[in-house]
């Protein structure tokens, strides 16, 4: 599976979701199929999120590193590669320089 470089006919939630004080930002698409998505950006640093459903991210730009829950090994993801997380699970996530931009699918 490649990552996609551009979504057709969405309609975007211009209210955007602030996490982390800012450093981590997204806002909510919804494709004319009813798919959700959200497309963001994460800057430098750790972050730890909850997941409801299973959920993959698609690394758009950058890099960032990821440790699954119960994982105690990271593995890194660049541009044009993707992780899941399983559902009623959490991660984490680390960018060290720059911003990573991601898109991230609700399966």
């Amino acid at each position: 599976m490649t990552v996609a470089a551009k979504l057709e006919n969405v309609n975007v939630v211009l209210k955007a979701n602030v996490y982390f004080e800012g450093k981590v930002v997204s806002h909510k698409i919804e494709l004319e199929d009813g798919t959700v998505k959200t497309v963001g950006m994460i800057y430098p640093g750790s972050y730890n999120f909850k997941t409801a459903g299973p959920e993959r991210m698609e690394i758009i730009s950058g890099t960032c590193k990821v440790r699954l829950a119960g994982a105690n090994e990271w593995k890194t993801y660049g541009e044009g590669t993707f992780f899941e997380v399983p559902g009623n699970s959490a991660f984490d996530i680390e960018t060290k320089e720059g911003r990573m931009e991601y898109l991230c699918s609700y399966l």
